[in-house]
C-alpha cells in the first residue's frame, strides 16, 4: 500500500512519538522542509524544500496527503500537487482567527478555498472547528485531533526532593506561593501582562513568579525569578512544584495562541490553570473556569492579579482545580489524536469534494 504524506515544516518533539504512531497505522512519509536533516528513529522523514514536498506528492507515489498551514509555498502547492495527483488531501488547521495584516486580508480567500476545497479537515479542537465550519460552510468533513503531550513524562511521579529542588530554583521556600510561567518571552504570550499583574498582586516577599523561557522580554521585579530555558526532563518537576501555571496570552495582529500545550502539560501533575480568553486551551474546552483553572479577559491586568491573589490565599481551590486539571487531561492523548487523524484520512478517501 503506498504511503500517506504529511506535509510540515519540522518533527518536533512533542510530534515526534504521535507521528510515529500514525505512521504505524498508515503508512506514513514525514515530507519535513525545516527540519535541519535532523535524524527520527522509527519514522520515515525526508528533508524536503517546500517546492520539493509538492513535487513528490505530485509524483504519484503517495495515496493521500495531510499538510499543515505554516508554509508559503507549500501549503498552496502541495494542494495543487494533490489535485494533479487526484489523491486525497487532507488539511490540519490550527487557525481560530486569521491573522489582521493587509498582507494576511490578502490571503483570506485562498485560505477559505482551502478549508472549503480540502476533502477533510482536521483540527486542534472544537474553537478551530468552528472557525473552518464557518468558512467551510457547514461541518461536514472536520474532525479533532486532540492536542496532547507525552503523558508518561510529563505525568510521571515526582519526589518530594524533586519537587523541592525545583522550588529552590525558582527562589520560592516550601510554603511560598509559587506561580509559574513556561514559554517564549514574547510580547503575544501576554507576558508583560502577567508582569505587570504580579506587580499590582502584592503577594508579599516570599511569594514568587518563575519564568521559564527564552525571548527579547527580560522578566523582572520584586518576587520574579527568571529561570532561562528548562530542559524538558526537568519540566515536570518544576510543573508540579508550581501552585499555578499561568498563560496570559494575548491576541495581535499576527497571533492568536493556537492552543498552549504547556496548559497539557502542567495539568498532568494536577496542577491548575490560570490562562486568559486568548489562549486555544480555552477556547478549545481543556481549561475550563472554575473546573480545573481560571480564566481571565486578555489584557486585563487587573483581572489576572485578582485571580493570583484568589489562587495565593486559597489552597483548597488549587488542590480541587488541580485534581481535575489532572483527570481532564487524561482524555488528551495521543492515541486521541491519531484517531481524529485517521477519522479525517477514511473520510477525505471516501468523500471526495475536489478530485476528478
Amino acid at each position: 500500500m503506498r504511503p500517506v504524506a504529511l506535509v510540515t515544516s519540522a518533527v518536533t518533539d512533542y510530534r515526534e512519538r504521535p507521528f510515529r504512531m500514525l505512521a504505524e497505522e498508515e503508512g506514513v512519509e514525514v515530507l519535513a522542509w525545516a527540519d535541519g536533516g535532523q535524524e527520527h528513529p522509527g519514522l520515515a522523514v525526508r528533508h524536503v524544500t517546500q517546492a520539493g514536498a509538492a513535487r513528490l506528492v505530485a509524483s504519484g507515489r503517495y495515496r493521500a496527503v495531510i499538510c499543515g498551514l505554516g508554509g508559503r509555498v507549500a501549503l498552496p502547492a502541495t494542494y495543487l500537487a494533490a489535485r494533479r495527483a487526484r489523491i486525497p488531501f487532507v488539511l490540519w488547521a490550527s487557525i481560530w482567527r486569521h491573522p489582521r495584516t493587509p498582507a494576511h486580508a490578502l490571503s483570506w480567500l485562498p485560505t477559505r478555498l482551502l478549508y472549503r476545497r480540502a476533502d477533510a479537515v482536521a483540527t486542534y479542537g472544537p474553537h478551530v472547528s468552528r472557525h473552518v465550519a464557518a468558512a467551510r460552510g457547514g461541518e461536514e468533513g472536520i474532525f479533532v485531533a486532540t492536542q496532547a503531550v507525552d503523558g508518561e513524562h510529563f505525568g510521571r511521579p515526582v519526589s518530594a526532593e524533586e519537587r523541592r529542588a525545583a522550588r529552590e530554583r525558582a527562589g520560592a521556600t516550601d510554603d511560598a506561593f509559587l506561580a509559574l510561567f513556561v514559554g517564549r518571552l514574547e510580547r503575544e504570550k501576554g507576558l508583560h501582562v502577567l508582569l505587570e499583574a504580579w506587580r499590582r498582586a502584592d503577594l508579599g516577599p516570599d511569594a514568587r513568579l518563575a519564568v521559564a523561557g527564552r525571548g527579547p522580554i527580560a522578566p523582572a521585579g520584586t518576587g520574579v525569578t527568571a529561570l532561562g530555558p528548562v530542559a524538558r526532563d526537568d519540566l515536570p518537576a518544576l510543573y508540579a512544584a508550581a501552585d499555578v501555571l499561568v498563560l496570559p496570552s494575548i491576541r495581535t495582529a499576527t497571533f492568536t495562541e493556537p492552543w498552549g500545550l504547556v496548559c497539557n502539560e502542567a495539568m498532568h501533575q494536577a496542577t491548575p490553570i490560570l490562562a486568559s480568553d486568548a489562549v486555544g486551551a480555552v477556547a478549545g474546552g481543556l481549561v475550563r473556569d472554575g473546573r480545573n483553572g481560571l480564566v481571565v479577559p486578555e489584557r486585563d491586568a487587573d483581572a489576572l492579579a485578582t485571580r493570583l491573589r484568589i489562587l495565593a490565599y486559597a489552597p483548597e481551590l488549587r488542590r480541587r482545580l488541580g485534581e481535575a486539571a489532572r483527570r481532564d487531561v487524561g482524555a488528551y492523548t495521543y492515541a486521541a489524536w491519531v484517531r481524529g487523524m485517521r477519522a479525517a484520512l477514511a473520510h477525505a478517501s471516501q468523500h471526495p469534494t475536489a478530485r476528478s
